[in-house]
């Protein structure tokens, strides 16, 4: 019987134990969808991710998938992967900068990896596909599937609605940082989402002026994942969302996102997004990791 190796890392994060946890099989090879699913379910993290060589001219293919399904993109696996396979010198580098492009389900995800003067690596990500904005979500709807009274959803620059990048995330703005602590999924609300065609993963975020430009939550109980840590892939479909409604018809933009601080488990992550010709034409998210545990499995 085959082993395997694999490794963990927290994502998102420069401190072991806080951001978002992530497996990463390097060497997947052998292991076929069911295999892949069954050890997902087992690690039970967020996401696990494994690695196989690229059909095409990528450096690697990588699948990705929660303890319940697979996924076609995901922002922290493909961080997180990055950063493990420059771990395990797997990462071809000139000089202190380094570029790998995974292909995915959702097409190809350029990360760029840079080592900076404290030792850490910082991985950024280019979402792979264009913003797209799907259906407006009802605030009542909103509001029930995350726990909170629809006074507390803000739609003074967008209303609640599906949004993507790769992967969809219904976006709400929450009126205040406390009432974003308090939100909380409602299953048969979100279940409710699901039965009219509609992502059940809700993104939530707030803005308040301080250490970061906003504070967000994400909640995908129907996906085998109560609440989310660092969601890069969330994130990136929200920032792409302010992006295009800004007026502005042409920019650039940043934000450093905090993320997980209600779960015990505080995550930083740096998004940015171009915008031309009144459209968006770039969505990137990126942060830094720290390994935490290998071990081996047979299959």
């Amino acid at each position: 019987m085959p082993e395997y190796r694999y490794y963990t890392c927290d994502v998102f994060t420069r401190e072991r134990f806080g951001g978002n946890p992530l497996a990463v099989v390097p060497d997947a090879r052998g292991l076929d969808t069911g295999a892949m699913q069954a050890l997902a379910r087992e690690f039970n993290y967020s996401e696990t991710t494994f690695v196989l060589p690229s059909a095409g001219d990528c450096t690697h293919s990588v699948r990705i998938f929660t303890p319940s399904v697979e996924v076609p993109f995901a922002g922290h696996p493909n961080v997180g992967t990055a950063f493990m396979l420059a771990e395990l010198g797997a990462v071809e580098w000139d000089a202190d900068a380094a570029l790998v492009r995974f292909e995915e389900k959702a097409g190809t995800v350029p990360v760029r990896l840079e080592r900076d003067q404290r030792g850490g690596v910082f991985c950024e990500l280019t979402a792979p596909e264009s913003l797209s904005l799907g259906p407006e979500v009802p605030i009542e709807e909103v509001a029930s599937a995350v726990g909170l009274d629809a006074g507390d959803v803000v739609t003074t620059v967008h209303p609640p609605r599906v949004a993507s990048v790769g992967l969809p995330f219904v976006v709400a703005e929450i009126a205040s940082r406390a009432a974003l602590a308090r939100a909380a999924p409602d299953i048969r609300a979100m279940q409710a989402l699901r039965a009219r065609g509609v992502t059940p993963d809700v993104h939530l975020y707030t803005r308040e002026a301080g250490e970061f430009d906003l504070h967000t939550r994400m909640f995908a109980p129907l996906d085998g994942v109560p609440e989310d840590p660092a969601t890069g892939s969330a994130n990136s479909a929200l920032i792409g969302l302010l992006g295009q409604v800004d007026p502005a018809p042409s920019g650039q933009w940043r934000w450093r996102i905090a993320q997980g601080v209600d779960m015990g488990r505080p995550s930083e992550l740096f998004g940015s997004v171009e915008k031309a010709a009144g459209e968006v034409s770039a969505v990137r998210v990126g942060g830094y990791s720290v390994p935490v545990f290998t071990g081996t499995f047979s299959w």
